[in-house]
């Protein structure tokens, strides 16, 4: 079903863009929003995806904080479904970075295949603060190391665009990264490339510390309803 807050559009090159489209949200998830996004990039398995935003001064703000502490927690949770269809479908996921993305916002960028990024682009995994969750510890050692992404988790820092092409964490920086990202897809699409490399990449327990991380969250969040 189309989503008001996401535009889809299929290439005549073989891919298709997924655009966040919540301007006035910062592209902040909710519910409907982040099962429209799973939904979209489940279709088609084998197509690459661009995810994207329509707005270039944003990629996503993460979970809406304007919806109640319930919908937050589902929010929360639904990310790893996604996370897990970015990871599991065979066609690649080309993220395109032109403004911030943060918490479950970061989370669906770092779990893309690729990251092309803006100058303008800054990432940052941090929750709400006081629920003590884990934003990112799934799969960011595997991008970074260990040490740095013990960095970005325990102290929810920005990372700046030049700094996350330094660390290997987005594939490229450029003045204007939409076409750049396209032309990858393009070529990824007519050579029919991804399935056999994303079936190795995500052996070896990467699923496995994603539903660590998901049961533990789903833990924190308990703690909170459950509160008088």
């Amino acid at each position: 079903m189309p989503h008001s807050h996401l535009a889809v559009e299929t290439s005549p090159a073989g891919f298709r863009w997924v655009r966040l489209s919540r301007p006035e949200r910062r592209n902040a998830l909710d519910v409907s929003l982040l099962r429209a996004v799973t939904d979209a990039l489940a279709a088609e398995p084998r197509v690459p995806v661009l995810l994207a935003s329509a707005d270039p001064r944003v990629f996503c703000a993460g979970a809406d904080l304007t919806i109640t502490d319930a919908e937050r927690a589902a929010v929360s949770d639904l990310v790893y479904d996604c996370c897990e269809t970015i990871i599991t479908r065979p066609g690649p996921v080309i993220a395109v970075l032109t403004g911030p993305a943060v918490g479950g916002g970061a989370q669906l960028a770092a779990a893309s295949d690729l990251r092309i990024a803006g100058p303008g682009a800054r990432l940052r995994w941090t929750g709400p603060p006081g629920l003590d969750l884990a934003v990112g510890a799934w799969l960011l050692p595997d991008l970074v190391g260990r040490a740095t992404a013990m960095d970005l988790v325990l102290t929810g820092r920005w990372l700046e665009a030049a700094e996350a092409l330094a660390l290997g964490l987005v594939s490229r920086v450029c003045d204007d990264p939409e076409p750049v990202a396209a032309a990858i897809a393009a070529d990824l699409a007519d050579r029919g490339a991804g399935a056999g490399v994303k079936a190795v990449m995500a052996a070896g327990g990467l699923l496995d510390r994603l539903r660590a991380e998901r049961a533990a969250n789903r833990s924190a969040w308990a703690r909170v309803l459950a509160a008088p």
